[in-house]
């Protein structure tokens, strides 16, 4: 008997630790400073190369962190931008690899409907290995593809802070 009511006890006591040990999780995640570097160094990117852009930054949920727009770039780009980044940190992907993956699928066609989504090229995933804590999102450029350029160029310039 003492045998079963100690056995018993020790199985509670491993579901309770597994329990909690599943209760708590430690994420890396943007920091506001981080988020306003890539953010600046994607619009000095785009700058250089001739294009006027905006260029957002989100943490791993999605939630704006950053948002500059260079001097001309059209109001519509605040918005682009913004929409790029969530997309990008939502899916785990760019915003590019998204939209061909919905051009060849025909159910993928339907994540134009979702709310916040934007299947044009410029969204780009802020990794620390292989976690996603964030993504920056471009708008603005003559092109998608330009927009993905200088949000890779942002987050390429931070590189060594990502680790």
């Amino acid at each position: 008997m003492n045998k079963l009511l100690a056995a018993s006890a020790l199985a509670l006591s491993l579901i309770a630790t597994s329990a909690s040990a599943q209760a708590v999780r430690t994420e890396k995640n943007i920091s506001l400073e981080l988020a306003n570097q890539i953010a600046a160094a994607t619009v000095a990117s785009c700058s250089a190369a001739g294009y006027n852009v905006a260029a957002a930054v989100v943490d791993r949920a999605g939630s704006l962190r950053a948002l500059q727009r260079a001097d001309n770039a059209g109001p519509h780009t605040l918005s682009s931008s913004q929409a790029k980044a969530y997309t990008s940190a939502s899916a785990k992907n760019t915003t590019t690899a998204m939209m061909e993956g919905a051009q060849k699928n025909p159910a993928g066609a339907n994540l134009v409907y979702m709310p916040g989504f934007l299947l044009l090229g410029g969204g780009v995933p802020i990794k620390v290995g292989n976690e996603v804590i964030g993504a920056v999102g471009v708008g603005g450029a003559p092109g998608g593809h330009l927009d993905e350029k200088c949000a890779m160029d942002g987050i390429a310039k931070v590189q060594d802070l990502l680790k």
